[in-house]
C-alpha cells in the first residue's frame, strides 16, 4: 500500500518546524504527504501556495512525495500554471503529485472576480491546456476562458508525465475524471461511498478504464497501544470533528441541517482507522479490498485537533508496528 500524511501546515508551528516534520514523515517510512489550498483566511492560511511549499519539502527530502489536495485550477492561467508544475517535476526528479479541482469557494471566487458559474469551464479547459503544454506544446484558441495568443508553449516535458489526481463528488466532476482517465483524490467529505458509486456508474455506461487502482482515500487515524485507549481518543475526536464541519459549511454558505453527527461505528465505518496496530492494520487491508484503492492520505491530528508532538508520537507508532506490516515482504 501507499500511505502518505496529510491534515498538517497550519499557521501554529513557524515554518522551520513544518520541514522538519516533513523530514520526520520521511524518516518514519511514510511515502508522501500533501498539503490543502485556501486563500484569502481569517486569520490568514499559512501556505495559500501549496506549489512554493512544495518547492521547499522537496528541497529538503530525498524520497518523500509531495502533492496539493488541491490546486483550484479555475483561480489560475494554465499556461503559467503548467510551467510552475513542469518546475517541481523536474527539480524534484519526478516526486510531485498535483491534485487538482473545481473549487467553489464564494469569497475566495470574488475576491478574484471570477463568476460562480465559469468555475466548471475553467477546471475542465485548465487540464487539457496543461496536458497539451506538457506534452506537445499549445497554444490558447478562441473561444475559450482566457484570451487567445499565438504563441506556442511546450512541451515542457516532453516523454515525462505529471502524475495528476481530481479531487470532487459531483457527478460532472467524476465524469470529466473518467474521461480523462485521471485518478480520484478522494475527501473524508463526503465519505466516498457515493462518490464511488457514482464513478462505477459512469464508468458502465461510457466503457472508460477504471483508474481506482491509481486514485487516493483518505482517513483519520485514532491509534493508540490498546484498543480500548483508540475508541477513547475516537469517542473525543468524533464530536469535534462534527463542530467543525458545521462551522465550515456555515462559512462556505452551504446547508448544514443534513449534517449529522457519525456514531462510531458510523466513523470507523467511512473516515477513521482506529484502534491498536493489529487493528489497524485490518481495517487498512479490508479497505483496500472493498474498494479497490491501496493508497490512502492519513490523517492523525485531526487537520488541526490533535496537539502536533501527540500526532508525531502517534505517527511513529504507526510507522513501527504497522506499516512494515503492509509493505512488500
Amino acid at each position: 500500500m501507499r500511505l502518505d500524511i496529510a491534515g498538517f501546515g497550519g499557521r501554529s508551528e513557524s515554518h522551520e518546524r513544518v520541514l522538519h516534520l516533513c523530514e520526520q514523515v520521511e524518516r518514519i517510512g511514510f511515502d508522501g504527504i500533501w498539503f490543502n489550498e485556501f486563500h484569502f483566511q481569517d486569520p490568514p492560511q499559512a501556505y495559500p501556495s501549496t506549489l512554493l511549499l512544495a518547492s521547499a519539502i522537496l528541497e529538503r527530502t530525498q524520497r518523500l512525495r509531495v502533492g496539493t489536495s488541491i490546486v483550484v485550477t479555475p483561480l489560475y492561467h494554465p499556461l503559467l500554471l503548467a510551467e510552475q508544475v513542469a518546475q517541481l517535476h523536474w527539480q524534484s526528479g519526478g516526486r510531485f503529485d498535483l491534485g487538482i479541482g473545481r473549487g467553489t469557494h464564494p469569497a475566495t471566487l470574488a475576491a478574484l472576480g471570477i463568476a460562480a458559474d465559469s468555475t466548471r469551464d475553467r477546471f475542465e479547459q485548465s487540464y487539457r491546456i496543461m496536458r497539451d503544454a506538457w506534452t506537445n506544446g499549445t497554444r490558447i484558441e478562441e473561444g475559450g476562458c482566457w484570451p487567445a495568443c499565438e504563441v506556442t508553449v511546450g512541451p515542457l516535458l516532453a516523454g515525462e508525465t505529471v502524475p495528476v489526481y481530481v479531487a470532487g463528488s459531483s457527478r460532472d466532476t467524476l465524469g470529466f475524471a473518467a474521461r480523462e482517465g485521471l485518478p480520484l483524490l478522494l475527501s473524508l467529505d463526503p465519505p466516498e461511498g457515493g462518490q464511488l458509486a457514482t464513478y462505477r456508474a459512469i464508468l458502465g455506461e461510457e466503457s472508460h478504464a477504471c483508474r481506482l487502482r491509481a486514485s487516493q482515500l483518505s482517513r483519520y487515524v485514532c491509534i493508540a497501544p490498546t484498543t480500548a485507549q483508540a475508541m477513547a481518543r475516537l469517542d473525543d475526536l468524533v464530536p469535534r470533528l462534527f463542530e467543525r464541519r458545521m462551522a465550515s459549511a456555515k462559512a462556505a454558505g452551504r446547508p448544514t441541517d443534513q449534517i449529522v453527527m457519525p456514531d462510531r461505528q458510523t466513523a470507523m465505518a467511512r473516515q477513521v482507522i482506529a484502534g491498536a496496530p493489529d487493528d489497524c492494520v485490518a481495517q487498512l487491508k479490508a479497505l483496500a479490498t472493498s474498494t479497490g484503492i491501496e493508497a490512502v492520505r492519513l490523517v492523525f491530528n485531526g487537520n488541526g485537533i490533535v496537539e502536533m508532538p501527540a500526532a508525531i508520537a502517534d505517527m511513529a507508532l504507526f510507522g513501527r508496528e504497522v506499516l512494515p506490516a503492509l509493505r512488500p515482504a
